[in-house]
């Protein structure tokens, strides 16, 4: 018999569906595996919480944080993963960050920066993800640069790539080292303009449903699982809060 208390199944998983937004714009949370299929930590955590809670899993697919959250809108999940950001905590209840991910900015091989810090300069146009957790970061904390956006993550790269008029793309440290080893026209500067905390969401008013996930990933945490499930698909250089 399922333990678990009926107020949490129902704003978890109405109808004994867990519906949960997948970000696959984030290939550190979420990638396509060799057979097409999600895979990730992201992933992982979800499948973990569908077995606890005795329900079936329905994955929805998104190529930006940003769609992520503008789908709540439309009721399309009841659960997803995105960064912790105050713009969001109006609508959406986080759980302590499972991950912590550092955003960077990609530049031409040849520029003069070499640190994030210098990049927050008048006529400096930098491309960004739209609605990602540094599009908002920036958005709040840069003084003087101009952000350019596309609609995803990997478009602001490319934007970035085709577009000698812009002076760096900002994303997360990993998907842009991998640009960077591919290509000697561009590199990564040092440092973190932020830490970039991943948590799992549900929106808000469903105080049991937040409760009992805010609890499912203190637990996971705590026995490794986390980090075990980013180690299994690859991302070794990527920190768990434990």
């Amino acid at each position: 018999m399922n333990s678990i208390a009926s107020a949490v199944l129902e704003e978890l998983a109405p109808g004994g569906i867990l519906r949960v937004a997948i970000n696959l714009g984030n290939p550190v949370l979420a990638q396509r595996g060799i057979d097409g299929e999600p895979q990730g930590v992201s992933v992982a955590l979800a499948k973990a919480l569908a077995e606890e809670l005795g329900v079936q899993l329905e994955m929805r697919t998104f190529d930006a944080a940003g769609k992520v959250f503008a789908a709540l809108e439309e009721g399309a999940w009841n659960l997803a993963f995105l960064a912790i950001e105050p713009v969001r905590e109006a609508q959406i209840a986080f759980s302590e960050p499972y991950v912590l991910i550092e955003g960077t900015y990609l530049v031409k091989r040849d520029a003069l920066y070499q640190h994030v810090d210098e990049l927050d300069q008048a006529g400096l146009r930098l491309a960004v993800g739209r609605g990602a957790a540094y599009d908002l970061y920036l958005s709040r904390t840069l003084q003087h640069a101009e952000l350019v956006r596309a609609d995803t993550s990997a478009a602001a790269v490319d934007l970035f790539v085709e577009n000698g008029d812009l002076d760096a793309a900002a994303g997360v440290r990993q998907p842009l080292q991998k640009v960077a080893d591919a290509d000697p026209r561009w590199r990564v500067l040092d440092g973190a303009f932020t830490a970039i905390r991943q948590a799992m969401a549900v929106p808000r008013g469903c105080d049991a449903g937040a409760a009992y996930v805010r609890s499912f990933v203190e637990r996971r945490l705590a026995e490794g699982f986390v980090r075990g499930a980013l180690l299994a698909t690859g991302q070794t250089d990527v920190s768990a809060p434990r």
